[in-house]
């Protein structure tokens, strides 16, 4: 039997069990190990505000469509972050260039369930770099996410950068930040954050809820503000304080999942008066000026080589390991109570 953690319906969560079907021509069978939430992107999911469960995208436009819903509850299997063995290889994809073996641990994308069942092509090159403990695979995509970031900043040895939000994915992106040569400021609401960003690599550390931010950033910059800001947060007054934070014509970098209206942000004021440049990092693709040489393949990869190698430690990051059959308490815990979690693991 297999089990599937699914949505059904906002704040509710059950695991379900299905037969195991045959494996399909040109796909592999996994046996997941660990498999890691989003704090971002799936709690839309789980709260009921991501905006696939009010309309349908439509891919070939390029637009959202009002009307219908493009997924409907229960929503199975969501997740982007599983670490597991190869236990099946259909005869024909056993001898595809760089196909891990059976037995051999992968990292990927096939959701959160006790099974896997993938297209071959898709793990080609994904076997766990070795040394690395099979946890860390489940680093592979939100890694990915901060080092796709760090790169649409465009960041240079000795420039200063401001980070906002510093959960799993905001602490990776300091850390990145950081080995790409800049002065980082790590800036939080949740103040036990901070030391943390701090061990990452953070210069100066700033609690949203307390301190100025943007005029923090200009005193410690002789006044000019940072050269780029990444908004990881996905909060709507964080991406306004970064636009507020950066020199003019500086970059902000906009990698949160928003939803809903764009309350506290006013694009008049200093987003206006400074020209500063805002774009947005998202998973489905790389910087287009990077795209002859990256792709969101690479990414993962060298990020998992950079954790391999030691210059990203992914393990501090694993607050919780909690058993599947406890997903619905893994999941009330990072909707409400976030300042006592980081990366929260199920394991099967």
């Amino acid at each position: 039997m297999e089990q599937v953690v699914q949505f059904t319906g906002p704040r509710e969560v059950e695991v379900a069990e299905h037969e195991s079907a045959p494996l399909p021509s040109g796909h592999v069978r996994l046996r997941t190990l660990y498999s890691g939430i989003s704090a971002g992107t799936e709690l839309t999911a789980y709260r009921g505000t991501n905006p696939y469960l009010t309309r349908t995208w439509d891919a070939q436009a390029r637009l959202f469509r009002d009307g219908a819903a493009g997924i409907v509850h229960p929503v199975a299997g969501w997740g982007y972050s599983e670490v597991g063995e190869v236990t099946e290889i259909s005869p024909e994809s056993a001898d595809l260039p760089g196909m891990p073996a059976v037995g051999d641990v992968v990292w990927g994308i096939w959701g959160h369930r006790s099974e896997g069942v993938v297209p071959a092509e898709r793990l080609v090159g994904h076997t766990l770099p070795a040394g690395l403990e099979p946890l860390a695979g489940a680093f592979a995509r939100v890694g990915a996410i901060a080092y796709n970031a760090v790169l649409a900043a465009g960041v240079h040895l000795g420039e200063d950068v401001a980070v906002f939000g510093q959960g799993v994915i905001g602490l990776l992106t300091t850390r990145l930040a950081r080995l790409s040569g800049a002065r980082v400021t790590a800036v939080d609401a949740l103040a036990v954050r901070l030391p943390v960003a701090r061990r990452y690599g953070a210069h100066h550390t700033l609690d949203a809820r307390e301190d100025q931010v943007a005029e923090r950033i200009r005193e410690s910059t002789d006044g000019r503000g940072a050269d780029a800001a990444v908004e990881i947060s996905g909060a709507y007054p964080a991406l306004h304080e970064a636009l507020r934070s950066v020199a003019v014509g500086g970059r902000v970098v906009a990698s949160g999942f928003y939803q809903g209206e764009g309350t506290g942000l006013r694009l008049g004021d200093e987003f206006h008066h400074n020209r500063v440049q805002l774009i947005c990092s998202q998973i489905g693709g790389v910087p287009q000026e990077l795209s002859g040489r990256w792709s969101v393949e690479r990414l993962q990869r060298t990020f998992l080589r950079l954790v391999a190698e030691g210059e990203v430690d992914v393990e501090p990051l694993v607050s919780h390991v909690v058993p599947v059959a406890a997903a619905a308490e893994a999941y009330e815990l990072l909707d409400e109570r976030p300042a006592d979690a980081l990366q929260v693991v199920l394991e099967f």
